[in-house]
């Protein structure tokens, strides 16, 4: 099951969807049963036992994902109204290919969005202003599927509008940006998930947790690596790639080093990017973490 999970799990529920595009409100609860499941399989097997133990952000995680779903929600819907206020370039509509089958559409509206948001994720650890907004995310400091879905939801429009603008203006049809919504959804709960799953060669396909989990290092900018949402062939092209397949990650690896005092509630959290910052030395780099990256060098 270990190997069988990311790969059951991705295909699964986003075949479930496909069977659900035509009617789109069965996406919400189908989506409640992938955040279920998750978190069960997180219990019977985990990554990290210390992981699965709250630390006081049970309510705060919450709060960060319906707030941020329901402006996933919103913005779907939003798009039969975007289409009349996007300028007459010629793009919309008529752009997109509508005649494709319906996963095709979905693998490329999933392919140009995860480039966007790539590409926003990247420069959010290069300006100042975007880390700030985006530090809410890695100020976690144990993984575990919801975490995907704790952004500043200033971050989350910035991601989403990176991703959806290009797709917009080639004419994206409502369905398949619900569709799209939904697998960036299972997508983060696989990214973050404290599930012990073995992905061996899927790694190169997708940015999985034992992928992504190297990208919430908080020493420093040993973390700046693996930015992609879905596919790992993004973060090869930045020359940002990481993988250590030896190194097995502490308890404590995770979070900002140099903001060890990062506020944890929700509210503290949204104001938190225009509060001054005390900021502190980087974390020391463990030893092992240090041989780890000497010798992949």
């Amino acid at each position: 099951m270990r190997t069988l999970y990311a790969p059951l799990f991705f295909f699964g529920f986003i075949a479930a969807a496909l069977s659900l595009a035509a009617h789109p409100l069965w996406l919400v609860p189908l989506l409640a049963s992938a955040v279920l499941l998750s978190f069960a399989c997180e219990r019977l097997m985990p990554y990290k036992a210390a992981w699965n133990q709250a630390q006081g952000d049970g309510r705060r995680d919450l709060c960060h994902a319906l707030f941020n779903e329901c402006l996933t929600l919103a913005s779907v819907a939003a798009i039969p109204l975007l289409a009349h206020w996007l300028p007459e370039t010629g793009l919309w509509p008529g752009h997109w290919p509508g005649h494709w089958p319906l996963a095709l559409q979905l693998l490329l509206a999933i392919a140009l969005a995860d480039l966007g948001i790539t590409l926003v994720h990247y420069a959010s650890h290069r300006s100042p202003l975007l880390w700030r907004l985006h530090a809410v995310h890695h100020s976690v400091t144990r993984l575990y599927g919801f975490n995907g879905l704790m952004k500043h939801p200033i971050h989350q429009l910035l991601e989403t509008l990176g991703g959806t603008l290009p797709l917009l203006l080639l004419g994206l049809p409502v369905e398949v940006a619900s569709l799209l919504a939904f697998s960036v959804s299972i997508q983060l709960l696989l990214q973050h998930s404290n599930v012990d799953m073995h992905i061996g060669g899927w790694r190169h396909v997708f940015a999985w947790a034992p992928v992504h989990r190297l990208h919430h290092l908080k020493y420093g900018t040993t973390g700046d690596v693996n930015f992609a949402l879905f596919f790992p062939l993004w973060d090869r092209l930045l020359g940002t790639r990481l993988y250590l397949p030896g190194y097995t990650l502490a308890d404590d690896d995770m979070g900002i080093g140099d903001r060890p005092d990062y506020p944890q509630a929700y509210l503290a959290q949204l104001r938190e990017p225009w509060a001054s910052a005390d900021v502190q030395p980087p974390a020391v780099l463990p030893a092992g973490l240090r041989q780890a990256l000497a010798e992949r060098t």
